[in-house]
């Protein structure tokens, strides 16, 4: 992948702290792909760890980061789909990603970031729902 530079290129590396294999990858139309391989899953998941991806829009830090992708195949233990969530590709390629339509309800630019962001994610997937 393409590493992206600049202020989203400073504040992956908060989230390299805790994630060391977090990738960045530049795309066409100006946003940033963030990639974090073996996000570890509570029980009640059908997996143990899956990836995780999210777009950082352009205008970011004031136009915050929307939505995440999972992997394809992950569903709740039961194999039942997670809510608010769907097959989709993942932006800036043809790969089928389970796409979560989960939104952050408020956001700083001043004191917000990209970690926060993936705080965000986690704590959804903690919700085993």
């Amino acid at each position: 992948m393409t590493v992206a530079s600049g202020p989203i290129e400073d504040q992956m590396q908060h989230i390299r702290r805790v994630c060391p294999q977090a990738l960045t990858r530049a795309l066409s139309d100006g946003t940033t792909l963030v990639t974090i391989a073996d996000v570890p899953l509570p029980a009640g998941w059908s997996q143990p760890t899956t990836a995780v991806n999210f777009v950082v829009p352009t205008g970011y830090p004031v136009a915050k980061p929307d939505c995440f992708y999972a992997d394809a195949e992950l569903r709740l233990a039961n194999g039942g789909m997670p809510q608010s969530s769907g097959p989709n590709v993942l932006p800036g390629t043809s790969e089928s990603r389970l796409w979560f339509s989960w939104h952050i309800a408020s956001w700083n630019p001043a004191t917000d970031s990209l970690l926060t962001y993936l705080r965000v994610i986690q704590r959804r997937l903690a919700e085993v729902r």
